[in-house]
């Protein structure tokens, strides 16, 4: 994340394309979640590419060969501005756990109480605040986001994850 202040009119994605090459199934509740990140990343986003440039941005994000998370930025006409890679191994275990938790998380709330729901929510949410925070962390002097948009980020890096 970054303290400097956002331009609302230039600093934000207009159009996020996920690489659906990379994905191979996906669950009725990660389209879910896939389709409410999309949609709110897009309503709402501060997103800078570190450098000379100018948005706003088109952003393609996908993973390649299995071991790295690209994004392909693209200025609101459609030139290609930069390629950012980041490497796949800091989000597996998080991305694994996450996962895991939520199957958890979508079968209590099928027959736990409120309270036990609640309780694996908070964990779901820490562990998605987590990976959030470590996709800042690796996208620093790269790419400037909020929090927000880490987050939905992080889902969306979550989704390109499942192989299967």
């Amino acid at each position: 994340m970054t303290t400097a202040k956002f331009d609302e009119a230039t600093d934000k994605i207009v159009a996020l394309d996920l690489d659906e090459g990379t994905i191979i199934r996906r669950s009725v509740e990660v389209e879910h979640e896939r389709k409410v990140a999309m949609y709110d990343l897009l309503d709402m986003n501060r997103f800078r590419p570190v450098g000379d440039f100018k948005g706003p941005y088109k952003v393609r994000l996908g993973i390649e060969d299995g071991k790295r998370i690209v994004f392909r930025v693209d200025n609101e006409k459609g030139d290609h501005l930069t390629d950012i890679n980041l490497p796949l191994s800091p989000f597996r275990r998080i991305v694994r756990d996450y996962f895991q938790i939520c199957g958890s998380y979508y079968d209590a709330i099928k027959k736990l109480s409120p309270s036990q729901i609640e309780t694996i929510d908070m964990a779901r949410r820490g562990l998605h605040n987590e990976g959030a925070d470590v996709l800042v962390d690796a996208l620093k002097d790269k790419i400037e986001v909020d929090k927000a948009t880490s987050r939905r980020l992080f889902t969306l890096v979550c989704v390109l994850h499942i192989r299967g």
